[in-house]
């Protein structure tokens, strides 16, 4: 948190790598920003003393360690925090160098590929986009706030941020896992945290096993990453007796929120225009203050249907993507508009109604993920000929992903309780499962589920998956079958 607001103090520009990566990945998002200086705690010393040893990164000029040194061969580029207490140079006067729209922070999120990009965000976006959740969430200088995010995605940098200006209290703990969140909870009399599905869904669990109750000082609780479930909602209004839950869309080239909405009070209504009866969706709130948000159409003289591209404008919008120490806004900004990528539609009460991803895009557990990343992987294994990644929905993750496999004519498919022949040519979800660690992709990215597609998939006439007709029939797979 220090690093986050000393950094860009100075004029420099932070670029937090998320520690759920693999080490390939982390090396990609260092190619990608080139960055001077390197900064990790101790439990990372290892990835540090593979990118120093590896050569590849000559760039980096300082490691610096807020742990004990690392032992390589390249000592002299690695400092330590005791190091430089130990040797002061003396009192110095630190003047902010920057200008509102300068880029403070390079933020990632996953391109269509799935390969890092670096999202570059101004200072006034921060500022801007952390006064709006002070304003529509409400939090104080009497608020104490649980760190559940990690300070390498943008909701937990912007929430963060949010109490720092609002001069509330912050309580860190080392890694989100439910029995340390309820501890601090229960401790330090935590006010308010920020939750995604599947953090609210392992809290409930847990409280349920454990038999907690009693979270009356709870008052605020903020969910972003994908909605919850009518079930969650309940769940946690009972939990939390006291706390107005909030639901917040948004995306990491936005600064974070776009919309807000309150979800544990009564829901908003749906406009009476006919057009509304059939568009479905979901709610997903009013925007900001200062968001401005719009809907467009590839054929704007056709009224048929309100649904269209989610646009929006305004100061919390990325200043573009950060390649090769130069910032590229080409990809998504047009006229000042930024595509979000999704599909939505606005009712007459000014609600954005959200329709979907526009290219596939699956948010699991809070992380966006591509399909297009895990199929190149799976397709790798000899066994597979075909394969296809989907998103359905679950009430933990919000989405979690099913590979549907066609397999090679000469290998077999094996299920769990199938007599396994040990001939070699055997494929299963757990061989495949192993295949995508092996070949380094992020727990998050690999497939919960494996499904067996025994016919060619459905294509359009231009050979283009007909993603949405086989995740029809794949929800219908998954459906518990009557008995009757």
């Amino acid at each position: 948190m220090e690093l986050l607001l000393a950094i860009p103090y100075v004029g420099a520009i932070v670029a937090p790598v998320n520690y759920r990566w693999s080490f390939e990945e982390a090396a990609q998002a260092l190619e990608l920003v080139r960055p001077s200086a390197f900064i990790f705690d101790g439990g990372y010393g290892s990835w540090a003393r593979r990118l120093m040893d590896s050569g590849s990164f000559s760039y980096v000029g300082l490691y610096l360690t807020m742990g004990d040194p690392v032992s390589t061969s390249h000592a002299a580029n690695f400092v330590s925090v005791g190091h430089i207490k130990r040797s002061p140079r003396g009192t110095m006067v630190m003047e902010p160098v920057s200008a509102p729209r300068d880029v403070a922070l390079i933020c990632f999120t996953s391109g269509t590929t799935g390969r890092p990009k670096g999202v570059a965000i101004s200072h006034t976006s921060l500022i801007i986009q952390s006064l709006a959740k002070i304003a529509v969430v409400g939090y104080g200088e009497d608020d104490v706030y649980l760190h559940t995010a990690p300070l390498c995605h943008i909701g937990g940098i912007s929430s963060c941020l949010a109490i720092l200006m609002a001069g509330g209290c912050h309580v860190l703990i080392p890694k989100f896992d439910a029995k340390s969140a309820f501890k601090a909870i229960q401790e330090q009399k935590v006010t308010c945290f920020i939750t995604v599905p599947a953090i609210m869904a392992d809290l409930l669990s847990y409280a349920r096993k454990e038999n907690i109750s009693g979270c009356g000082a709870v008052t605020k609780i903020l969910n972003g990453g994908g909605g919850l479930s009518a079930e969650l909602i309940n769940k946690a209004s009972c939990l939390f007796l006291h706390a107005a839950i909030f639901s917040a869309y948004g995306m990491t080239e936005a600064c974070s929120s776009l919309t807000f909405m309150a979800i544990n009070k009564s829901e908003p209504q749906e406009t009476e225009n006919q057009l509304s009866s059939h568009s479905g969706g979901v709610c997903v709130g009013k925007p900001a203050p200062h968001v401005e948000i719009q809907i467009g159409r590839e054929d704007i003289n056709s009224s048929s249907s309100p649904m269209g591209k989610i646009l929006t404008r305004g100061l919390h919008t990325m200043v573009g993507y950060w390649a090769n120490n130069t910032v590229d806004t080409s990809e998504s900004v047009r006229n000042g508009w930024l595509d979000t990528g999704d599909t939505g539609w606005i009712d007459r009460t000014g609600n954005l109604w959200l329709m979907g991803r526009q290219k596939g895009r699956i948010k699991s557990g809070g992380e966006n993920v591509y399909p297009e990343e895990i199929e190149l992987v799976l397709s790798q294994h000899p066994g597979v000929a075909k394969v296809v990644v989907l998103g359905v929905p679950d009430s933990r993750l919000g989405e979690k992903l099913v590979a549907c496999v066609n397999i090679m004519d000469d290998w077999k498919w094996v299920d769990a309780t199938d007599e396994h022949q040990g001939e070699g040519k055997e494929v299963s979800s757990q061989t495949l499962q192993e295949h995508c660690r092996i070949n380094k992709l992020s727990r998050f990215k690999v497939p919960r589920l494996y499904h067996q597609w025994r016919r060619p998939f459905p294509v359009t006439t231009t050979g283009k998956i007909k993603r949405e007709e086989l995740k029809t029939e794949i929800l219908a797979s998954l459906q518990p079958r009557s008995n009757l």
